[in-house]
């Protein structure tokens, strides 16, 4: 009989904060399977000092070797086979974790942010690169289900004002035609594979009451290899999930 579960992915912008705001109660009342949180901003001597009221999920950590700066965390309630935090060659960020369950390898991912005046737009483009070739790697072996936050906005139905950012970070040519090849080599972004032509947003900028107008960004996703997508039953956007500059977004999976 098959089992379904729900998978979600949330950048927190700070796991102090978000759990100050209200984090265990989210928890409690969405009840994720699987929670792939990115940008936790806490170094590997401050988790060792705290302890944090997750019940009964498992944790897995991945900081960045920079206090204070992007890492990611995977809560679960599922045992996985395997978790790794090798897919990326030489990631000192703590941008990716794999966690490998009996029918997909579930991947947490925080993609690096072009940066103002796109000083890391290369960084960006090397990582997508090398996350793409991990990708077909394991594909070899089982499914992949990628979340989180990819920091790009794949088309102009994907943020509010397009032609306002046209050429700025997370909506630059180039992030643009990388989103592309992820889709053209097989991986499918589940909100728009359900949704063609919805309109909601997953990103906020804190400015000019952006959140309270919607002016906002999909910046957040599940893609999932090919093979997979027919196991995927629903894809959402929690938009009226507050706490961070980010919301949750997830998709219910039949295994």
């Amino acid at each position: 009989m098959a089992q379904t579960l729900t998978l979600m992915s949330w950048n927190v912008n700070g796991i102090r904060a978000v759990v100050k705001k209200g984090f265990s109660d989210f928890l409690r009342a969405r009840k994720p399977d699987v929670l792939g949180l990115q940008e936790i901003k806490i170094s590997h001597a401050a988790r060792e000092e705290m302890e944090f009221d997750f019940e009964k999920y498992s944790e897995y950590w991945n900081p960045a070797d920079r206090p204070g700066y992007s890492g990611t965390a995977t809560l679960a309630k599922v045992e996985p086979l395997s978790v790794s935090t090798e897919g990326i060659a030489g990631d000192v960020e703590g941008r990716i974790q794999t966690l490998e369950f009996e029918k997909f390898y579930f991947l947490n991912c925080y993609f690096p942010n072009a940066n103002h005046e796109l000083s890391r737009l290369d960084f960006k483009e090397d990582f997508n690169k090398k996350f793409l070739a991990y990708v077909k790697q394991l594909e070899k072996r089982k499914p992949v289900v990628a979340c989180g936050d990819f920091n790009v906005a794949h088309r102009e139905i994907d943020l509010a004002r397009p032609k306002e950012n046209v050429g700025e970070p997370g909506f630059t040519k180039e992030e643009r035609l990388w989103a592309d090849k992820f889709v053209e080599h097989g991986l499918v972004d589940t909100f728009r594979y359900l949704h063609p032509t919805k309109i909601q947003y997953s990103w906020w900028s804190y400015r000019a009451l952006a959140r309270e107008r919607n002016v906002g960004w999909r910046i957040d996703y599940f893609f999932v290899s090919t093979s997979f997508v027919k196991r995927v039953e629903r894809a959402f956007i929690l938009d009226e999930v507050e706490g961070s500059d980010h919301c949750p977004v997830g998709i219910t999976i039949s295994v």
